[in-house]
């Protein structure tokens, strides 16, 4: 039997004006997120600075809520997955953590990697068009830069001290890679650069009721399928220091049967990596609910 998979965006998918038209129908969940987080996110959700909702304390808050209240209005999936940020919406959609846990554990986890940003900046840049072996290669070579997202097939973000990345992007460029661009980030997210942040963030996961999920989700950290809460909680603490291992995990899902996944909350970036991914001859039905 074919099974539809939820899959939820991570930080960088945001917009202003974000979430606005799901206001009045669910007034009492975005005023209690603002109650949650000790500040209107909604003014800044709902405006029109593009460079406020860039602030990661901000950003990833706004893109749960986003996606979670979305969520709520679907039929329960087969199975679910997030990208990064994106697994903590994941996780509420299928009911292995309630929403004001997702919101108070999202609001942690961003502060604390602002503050890793602040005190350690690092940088991350995509490598375009190399296989994941030779990236792998490379940084192994070079002390200091990881791989940190392998997104699909020929597109690999790299993580780390800021010296280290342009060493490796000069490398990789050598190795044959098409383009090597450092992002628009002022962290190394997804590195050991992370640490610290993980540290603060692994006690308030453990203090966090976790339920047995409606269905299987597929973690970044390991590209698995579970439904045991202590295996989530234990993925979701070293998520924040590992590589998401997005394109093994839609992998994953078709071969347990995905025929349709369905990217809920803002943006289309999971679309178009899920198509990459699948590649052109796959009979996936791959649709967003925005």
């Amino acid at each position: 039997m074919s099974k539809t998979a939820y899959i939820f965006p991570g930080q960088g998918s945001q917009f202003p004006g974000m979430a606005k038209d799901l206001y009045q129908s669910r007034k009492d969940l975005f005023e209690k997120a603002n109650d949650i987080l000790g500040f209107r996110i909604t003014d800044i959700m709902f405006g029109e600075s593009a460079d406020e909702l860039k602030a990661t304390k901000v950003t990833q808050p706004a893109i749960f809520l986003h996606s979670v209240i979305l969520a709520m209005d679907q039929p329960a999936p087969d199975m679910v997955a997030g990208h990064s940020l994106g697994e903590f919406s994941a996780l509420v959609a299928a009911g292995a953590i309630s929403f004001e846990d997702g919101l108070r554990l999202v609001s942690k986890r961003a502060q604390a990697m602002q503050k890793c940003c602040e005190a350690v900046p690092g940088a991350m840049a995509a490598v375009i068009a190399l296989p994941d072996d030779v990236i792998e290669t490379v940084c192994a070579g070079i002390p200091g830069v990881v791989p940190a997202n392998f997104n699909s097939p020929g597109q690999v973000v790299i993580s780390g001290e800021k010296e280290a990345v342009d060493k490796a992007c000069a490398a990789l460029k050598e190795a044959g890679a098409k383009r090597a661009l450092p992002l628009p980030v002022s962290g190394a997210f997804h590195s050991p650069l992370m640490e610290p942040a993980r540290e603060e963030l692994a006690k308030a996961i453990e203090e966090t009721p976790f339920k047995v999920p409606v269905c299987p989700v597929y973690q970044n950290v390991t590209a698995l399928p579970s439904t045991d809460p202590v295996v989530i909680k234990d993925n979701l603490l070293k998520q924040l220091t590992s590589p998401v291992r997005w394109t093994k995990s839609v992998q994953n899902m078709i071969a347990d049967g995905a025929a349709r996944f369905v990217e809920i909350g803002p943006g289309t970036v999971l679309q178009n990596i899920v198509k990459r991914i699948a590649g052109p001859e796959a009979e996936l039905t791959i649709e967003g609910i925005e």
